[in-house]
């Protein structure tokens, strides 16, 4: 069983998450592989004192990398896109 404190990893701080946050008030994290998106919605409402109007999740594959000669993979990892109900923001995020 996934505990709240486990379901978000860190927020994604990427040109993409930034625009995201300035067009529809959204945050992007990445979080643990295997929250879904309600443990999501309450991890954000609980840490954040926000109301979450609506949760988006993508699961992405890790990649195939060379190490020498053997070849290894990244870790799978999941981002979810979270947003924000009008009005809501946290303004500890740039």
């Amino acid at each position: 069983m996934i505990t709240l404190h486990d379901v978000l990893r860190v927020p994604a701080m990427t040109e993409k998450a930034m625009s995201l946050k300035e067009k529809n008030n959204s945050i992007v994290f990445k979080v643990h592989t295997d929250a879904d998106k309600t443990q999501i919605k309450k991890a954000v409402e609980t840490f954040f004192n926000v109301k979450v109007d609506r949760v988006r999740t993508m699961n992405y594959k890790g990649k195939v990398k060379r190490f020498g000669r053997k070849i290894g993979r990244r870790k799978d990892w999941k981002k979810a896109v979270v947003v924000l109900a009008e009005g809501q923001s946290i303004p500890d995020f740039v």
